[in-house]
């Protein structure tokens, strides 16, 4: 027999702003025994969030902390060889490089990014312990994101993180703010000094992409490419023709509050063989999470990647040979330098596509509607409370 009509009855397809108050716990109490489930607010208490996935690697590992306007980042890296020389210094050329405000093609905020070793180190040596390496943020101004407390911003974390943790920074988009980038940057040049004392490896990475701007794939030499070829342009791109191309297809969209998209292409030569363990920690697979987990971050290809598909086998297969050292090598390097994956000795070489930069000056179609959809603020809140109580009850 079918239960008695109430007046919490929601119609099918009807929009949650059609909700009672009290929400579904309304609709659930007038419900029929058999179907009634409980679907309360959090219990803080009982609501457990996995907060993991701030620590990357296994024997270099890194911790990175901190949020776009709080009181600084930076990360902890843990195991670092002892007597490796390092200083400020090590890691201040590249925070330089990572810098905003350097040009009119990057974000205009201020900051200086001035690194400090707080641990691990003595008289300009690692210790092996812990190495705690903080950069103070300068140009806070919270101010700026009033209005973003009051609606999502397109493309942003700021809905996820409510969703997940029933909380979010507005300023700056906190956590999920690039800046966080600044950890791996410094702990990136430690690992860089070691591998380069170590085994000989070269590590460089340029823009070879600016939206429909694309580096021609013989236009770099990845053996003989240098670092002040990559610097010679506020792009950092290594042919000057197309730099400049890259930099007028920004400048165009840049004069009218917008952003495009692009690539970065990243090498690293002499890198030992042997390295990546099949089958879930292949080389490409670790290579692929890292990237992955930098903000923007949209795609990763490494060697002949998604193109590689155009090919036949016979086209593709990198013919072995051996060197005058008595090395087996590879005449092609279709493979990016990881085979099965190994690392096989020859050039590593990726590529990690970066969607457009979603603060923009230009306003959504739907942007205007979404507050009046939403009803106001605190509806939006009380929708992902409601959301938590249904996930953690």
């Amino acid at each position: 027999m079918a239960a008695a009509p109430t007046s919490h009855q929601l119609a099918a397809g009807a929009p949650w702003s059609s909700l009672p108050r009290g929400g579904f716990r309304a609709l659930t109490d007038s419900a029929p025994a058999s179907v009634r489930f409980s679907v309360g607010r959090r219990r803080a208490a009982r609501l457990e969030v996995k907060a993991a996935g701030n620590i990357f690697g296994d024997y270099f590992q890194v911790a990175t902390y901190g949020e776009s306007h709080g009181g600084g980042v930076g990360c902890v890296i843990s195991g670092c060889p002892p007597r490796i020389p390092l200083t400020e210094e090590d890691m201040q050329g590249d925070l330089d490089r990572r810098r905003p405000g350097q040009s009119r093609i990057t974000t205009p905020r201020k900051e200086t990014d001035t690194c400090k070793i707080l641990s691990g180190t003595y008289e300009g040596m690692t210790t092996g312990t812990p190495i705690h390496v903080f950069v103070p943020n300068t140009d806070q101004r919270g101010g700026d994101y009033t209005e973003m407390a009051k609606a999502y911003r397109p493309s942003h974390a700021d809905l996820t993180y409510d969703l997940k943790y029933g909380v979010r920074s507005v300023q700056g988009g906190g956590r999920s703010s690039a800046r966080e980038t600044i950890g791996r940057v410094a702990a990136g040049a430690v690992a860089k000094k070691i591998l380069k004392l170590k085994c000989g490896v070269e590590i460089l990475a340029f823009v070879s992409k600016v939206h429909q701007v694309v580096l021609p794939e013989d236009a770099v030499d990845y053996e003989t490419l240098t670092l002040d070829q990559i610097e010679s342009n506020i792009c950092r791109c290594p042919d000057p023709e197309y730099a400049q191309k890259m930099i007028d297809a920004i400048d165009k969209v840049r004069i009218n509050g917008n952003s495009i998209g692009g690539v970065v292409t990243c090498i690293a030569r002499n890198v030992p063989r042997g390295l990546g363990s099949p089958v879930f920690d292949k080389l490409e697979a670790l290579l692929a999470k890292a990237m992955l987990s930098l903000p923007a971050s949209k795609g990763f290809e490494i060697g002949s990647g998604f193109a590689g598909t155009d090919l036949t086998g016979s086209e593709h297969n990198d013919e072995f040979y051996m060197d005058e050292a008595g090395n087996v090598r590879t005449r092609t390097n279709r493979s990016g330098g990881v085979q099965g994956g190994i690392s096989n000795g020859e050039t590593i070489y990726f590529k990690v596509a970066f969607k457009p930069t979603a603060t923009i000056g230009v306003s959504h179609s739907g942007a205007e509607n979404f507050l009046s959809e939403s009803q106001n603020r605190e509806n939006v809140i009380e929708r992902v409370a409601m959301f938590h109580g249904m996930l953690f009850e």
